[in-house]
């Protein structure tokens, strides 16, 4: 009968430090073998049934739940064709990647010296082998004999790693030899090639070490990746890729640079030779790339307005990426023209995409300044522009002090309305026993300081004074009637007044004989025209006024004095500057 794959051991991982004696598991493998196949007597090949022959293949029966499979081109062009039902005799190699069993023609003929073997194993050197198979815990490997390699020593990770070594020539060293066979009388022996590879790798890793120098230009394969940068196999030697030098700009994952497999090129940054049991090698890639601050000169300027990412935030600021490689700092100061920023989150967040200006560049620091408010323009340039003293503004009341309030009037300018300016009414103790904040009020601009960007409001100028009601009541050629309160004869003008708080400028002719001396003492007030000033005054109703004060006129002196009670004609009247002009009636 032919041998199945039932009758088989199973294949199964050993570890290193089980205590299990291989030299048994071994003859446990090859009497469970002899005990499968036929009448071979213990041979390693056995009788399989050709079932099909294709134009490049034969597939045989080899008792096991998948077939066989052998060349034709194994097959010589004198030996008769092959054809299904012919038995052949082969031995198993391994699988292939469809799952067949590889098969084989050829056999390993038996060794009748083992002088060599003894030699190797006593002076712990290495010997070539050919793996014969896979069995449980481990590979049979044809040395000059049958041997056993446990599978925790085969140098392999899994058992598809294992199945790939089947047929293949390796180097090994005999940890045990057994010439004279035991009890089966056949002669053992089990062997590692694990402890091989790991000192042909240091030897490589030794030599290729020597040959590598700081500043050199390498080749290596990517073997591994962390969070913190890549492992590199430099043709023996390992290598860190540090995350840091994978480029010029800021990498969030090696996986963004580089995969495990790819082959790079990356220059040597430090070696690290204090330890010889850990010796170090640092590479970099962005190394090899221009050096993005090369070209900072020529791309960006003082007051140029850029585009970059917001990257990260600290309590001082915003970084923001305007170029791969080239970052620059918004500080907090520089976030807003009329609040004040706590927190940069409060105006940008990571991955926003922002406008800036450029306030300062320092090569050598490898340094720019940036801000966010001068790129939405100044305020203040505007508030100049569109506001004067006497203007009427209004806005929200947006912070409350013990010396006023703040109205927002713009984004970006706000005002002070001094506790003083809120009312007239009455004598605050605070702001807030008349505004909160938010409330939105009308104010009077007092003063504009343009460079110290401050703005004087006041809300009780609001307040309608008699001064405005006579302005709403009157009009240019309107003929009122008021006291000359002094005159200036350098300017050939006199102040004059038309009611309580309202004053006026009236112009005085050349031809008009102007007297600024004040009554003599104890002499009368020429109070000749009181009384029809009281009856007409300019509250009183209008189809009164035009008679009042020709009554005025009609006895007015030729001379114009001090104290004078006249008739004048409104020339002007300029509600928001509250100026008056008049000229002699």
């Amino acid at each position: 009968m032919n041998i199945s794959e039932s009758d088989l051991p199973e294949a199964a991982s050993v570890d290193e430090n089980d205590d299990q004696d291989f030299a048994a598991l071994l003859r446990e493998n090859d009497q469970a073998r002899a005990n499968a196949v036929d009448r071979s007597g213990g041979s390693k090949q056995i009788d399989a049934t050709v079932v099909a022959v294709t134009a490049d293949t034969v597939y045989l029966d080899i008792g096991y739940k998948t077939e066989g499979i052998l060349p034709l081109s194994s097959f010589g062009a004198s030996e008769k064709a092959v054809e299904a039902g012919d038995i052949l005799r082969v031995t198993v190699k391994g699988r292939d990647a469809d799952g067949y069993y590889e098969l084989t023609r050829q056999r390993t003929a038996a060794p009748k010296d083992f002088s060599s073997l003894e030699e190797a194993f006593e002076q712990k050197g290495t010997v070539l082998g050919t793996v014969t198979g896979v069995v449980k815990g481990g590979l049979t490997v044809d040395i000059g004999m049958r041997a056993f390699m446990p599978s925790s020593r085969t140098g392999t990770r899994d058992a598809a790693e294992m199945e790939k070594l089947v047929g293949q020539e390796i180097r090994v060293r005999i940890t045990q030899l057994d010439l004279e066979g035991g009890e089966s009388g056949r002669p053992d022996a089990i062997v590692d090639r694990r402890s091989v590879i790991e000192e042909e790798a240091r030897a490589n890793a030794e030599e290729r070490f020597s040959e590598l120098a700081e500043g050199q230009t390498v080749q290596g394969t990517v073997r591994t990746l962390t969070d913190f940068g890549a492992f590199v196999d430099l043709n023996g030697a390992d290598a860190l890729l540090h995350i840091s030098d994978m480029a010029w700009h800021r990498v969030g994952a090696p996986s963004e640079i580089v995969a495990v497999g790819d082959v790079i090129e990356a220059k040597i940054l430090k070696i690290d030779a204090t330890d010889p049991a850990k010796r170090r090698i640092a590479i970099g890639l962005k190394q090899l790339q221009p050096h993005p601050w090369d070209t900072v000169p020529e791309r960006f300027h003082l007051g140029d307005k850029v585009t970059g990412t917001v990257t990260r935030d600290a309590d001082f600021g915003a970084f923001v990426e305007l170029a791969p490689g080239v970052e620059g700092l918004i500080h907090i100061s520089e976030m807003a023209w009329g609040k004040k920023v706590r927190k940069p989150s409060d105006i940008v967040k990571v991955g926003d995409t922002v406008e800036a200006m450029i306030l300062g560049i320092d090569t050598a620091q490898k340094r720019i300044a940036l801000g966010l408010k001068q790129a939405l323009g100044d305020p203040w340039a505007e508030v100049v522009k569109t506001i004067h003293p006497g203007a009427v503004v209004e806005g929200p009341v947006s912070r409350i002090a013990k010396f006023g309030a703040f109205v927002t009037i713009a984004e970006g300018v706000e005002g002070l309305v001094h506790i003083s300016e809120i009312t007239a009414e009455r004598r605050l103790n605070h702001p807030s026993d008349v505004l909160r904040a938010g409330e939105v009020v009308k104010a009077q601009v007092l003063e504009i300081d343009s460079e110290k960007r401050q703005l004087k409001l006041s809300i009780k100028q609001m307040v309608p004074t008699g001064l405005d009601e006579f302005m709403v009541e009157h009009a240019v050629g309107d003929t009122v009637s008021g006291r000359i309160i002094d005159i200036d004869e350098a300017a050939n003008t006199a102040r004059v007044e038309l009611g309580e708080g309202i004053l006026a400028a009236c112009a005085l002719p050349a031809v008009v004989e102007a007297s600024a001396a004040p009554p003599a003492s104890g002499a009368p007030v020429d109070l000749s025209q009181l009384g029809s000033l009281l009856s007409a005054k300019w509250k009183t109703d209008a189809s009164s006024k035009p008679k009042a004060a020709k009554l005025v006129a009609a006895s007015a002196p030729k001379t114009v004095s001090a104290g004078q009670i006249r008739s004048f004609r409104l020339t002007m009247l300029d509600a928001e500057t509250k100026k008056i002009g008049l000229e002699l009636s």
